[in-house]
């Protein structure tokens, strides 16, 4: 019996090697045939590009609103939406183009909004426009491109590559071309003004569709500044007529609109709020630039803020411009 124990332990080690061979087999098997380690296999996912707070309002807007009301206009490559609204008459004035600032939107509860469903009634077509986002919120370039994993290096290669071994041909392998660099802040500010301006174009356009006897762009806020600047630099024989609220310049734009809105010569109206410090100052210095070029019909209307009772005090901005229009416009 003693002379058992060694026989069947043998025994026992070689029914187990028997046995495990075929299961290191296959686990070895991908690696020895050429398969895809899990590094390899591995590919970076391509990110969307963020949509810009303009593109979110303006679906919501699409989702709040009467689908007559909804007007999408083609800008160079890309399609936006404008608000429409038709004149409450039978032979209307024109069209009033409403620019949104940068905080805003086509349909913004300041200004762009109760006047866009005000000035129907007062015999005008009324078409407001989404902007795109200011420079400040537009999201951060990405590359399109997936990332490439490094090529893998076969053991035969590797063995066969030594310090002192020099490469078959003398030339040297091309240089990976580096990523795109970010755009720098000139060439978001061409972008974006290419963006708006095509968009104020596209609007133009579709008021000219409507047979429009004359064609007013009205500028809120920064709106005031692309309204101006658009006129200064296409010069559309359309557009006779220029109104600005609360007009200022987007950060890190020029020139200011004392420069801009005297020289264009149009008919102008400038409405401000007298009781703004900053607001009344900027106000005065387009005043005495207006003067110095001799404008011929620049007109100057002060309003009092009135931010206890918004109602009252769109009323009031309604009010004057309908004065405005009724008093001083110029047919093109």
């Amino acid at each position: 019996m003693p002379r058992l124990i060694p026989s069947l332990t043998a025994t026992s080690t070689l029914l187990l090697t028997l046995l495990s061979t075929p299961l290191l087999a296959q686990q070895a098997a991908p690696s020895e045939a050429g398969g895809e380690s899990p590094n390899q296999a591995t590919e970076a996912l391509q990110r969307p590009p963020l949509a810009e707070r303009s593109e979110l309002e303006a679906r919501a807007l699409e989702q709040r609103l009467q689908a007559k009301e909804q007007q999408h206009l083609q800008a160079a490559d890309e399609r936006f939406l404008a608000l429409w609204l038709p004149a409450n008459v039978g032979e209307p004035s024109g069209v009033v183009i409403l620019l949104p600032g940068d905080d805003g939107n086509a349909d913004s509860a300041q200004s762009v909004g109760p006047l866009r469903r005000k000035l129907p009634d007062a015999g005008w077509h009324s078409l407001s426009l989404s902007l795109p986002d200011p420079n400040s919120d537009m999201p951060a370039p990405r590359s399109a491109e997936l990332v490439a994993e490094p090529a893998p290096v076969s053991v035969d290669t590797a063995q066969d590559e030594t310090p002192d071994s020099a490469p078959a041909s003398a030339e040297e392998p091309a240089p990976t071309p580096a990523a795109d660099a970010p755009p720098t802040a000139q060439e978001q500010q061409k972008a974006h003004t290419e963006r708006v301006l095509a968009r104020i174009e596209s609007a133009i356009a579709f008021a000219t569709e409507q047979q429009a006897r004359s064609i007013v762009l009205l500028g809120h806020g920064s709106g005031a500044y692309w309204a101006a600047r658009y006129l200064a630099e296409r010069q559309p024989a359309e557009v006779r007529n220029l109104l600005v609220v609360a007009a200022n310049v987007p950060a890190g734009y020029s020139p200011p609109l004392d420069e801009l809105i005297p020289q264009l010569q149009l008919a102008t109206g400038d409405f401000y709020y007298k009781d703004q410090l900053l607001d009344r100052q900027a106000a005065s210095r387009r005043m005495q630039a207006s003067k110095r070029q001799k404008h011929p019909s620049y007109i100057q209307i002060a309003m009092k803020a009135l931010p206890g009772n918004r109602e009252t005090e769109q009323e009031q901005l309604y009010r004057r411009i309908k004065g405005w229009l009724t008093l001083n416009i110029q047919a093109k």
